[in-house]
């Protein structure tokens, strides 16, 4: 087949992507991305996000297939029926949050991310943190580990592992989750609007330092960093009919 079905294809670095794209490319052809109808990557759902966040200026669906460990974001492998495939693929629609960093130094670093921002400690001792949202104060001080802002989509992630809540694909609803609360002990976080504001001081920051991650873009010594949900940034991820965001969100909650 030539490139005229409009597919291009990426893979990550594994052996098992790079035949999966070498065989796909010899049936399917390769579409430049930029006039392609639909990406299709290759890898689990690391590349994945490292694909969308490549392609977000294209305005183009991606479609995963599980070449890796871990694709809850990923369909299905098959080497057959892949134009029929993406032709009924359900498209779901997600906002990454935009982060704003500050250094203790004055740098300021931006980045965007689609499952979470976290923050960590990034020393020996806990980390203290302020969390005001929409511009008033919530919390003066959270004694932790780290915090982090998921997205719906995120929020399987990591946001899972730390105890924070699953979050409906559509609720816009964000989840603020602390790892190992100290101070407040038994707080779990909170949940809140999509339009929100969420804003992180770190208190004795060079006693205490604190590093920021969104998507794995990771900031070193933190003064503070700004967390909102960015609705002019539009992902565009296809799936496999009854097999959606939302189904496999329900499935993890009766696993």
């Amino acid at each position: 087949m030539t490139a005229d079905l409009g597919i291009a294809f990426r893979a990550s670095a594994t052996e098992q992507a790079q035949e999966a794209l070498a065989e796909l490319v010899t049936r399917y052809g390769q579409a430049p991305e930029g006039r392609a109808r639909a990406i299709v990557a290759l890898g689990g759902d690391g590349f994945m996000l490292q694909t969308l966040h490549d392609t977000q200026a294209l305005d183009v669906p991606v479609y995963g297939m599980n070449c890796g460990t871990i694709g809850f974001l990923m369909n299905a492998f098959s080497l057959d029926a892949l134009p029929e495939r993406l032709a009924v693929a359900v498209e779901e629609v997600i906002n990454p949050l935009a982060m704003r960093a500050v250094t203790v130094d004055g740098q300021v670093e931006t980045a965007l991310a689609i499952n979470e921002v976290s923050l960590l400690r990034a020393g020996p001792q806990a980390a203290k943190l302020r969390i005001t949202i929409d511009g008033k104060v919530r919390m003066e001080e959270l004694v932790c580990d780290g915090a982090l802002v998921s997205t719906p989509a995120g929020s399987t992630a990591y946001n899972y592992s730390a105890h924070g809540p699953i979050l409906p694909i559509g609720s816009d609803v964000l989840a603020l989750t602390p790892m190992a609360a100290f101070r407040p002990r038994r707080w779990r976080g909170a949940l809140l609007p999509k339009s929100a504001v969420v804003r992180f001081d770190v208190l004795e920051a060079e006693k205490r330092p604190v590093m920021a991650d969104a998507d794995s873009r990771q900031v070193d010594s933190v003064l503070s960093v700004e967390i909102r949900s960015d609705p002019a940034v539009r992902h565009r991820i296809l799936f496999d009919p009854g097999h959606g965001l939302e189904e496999r969100l329900l499935n993890e909650q009766f696993v």
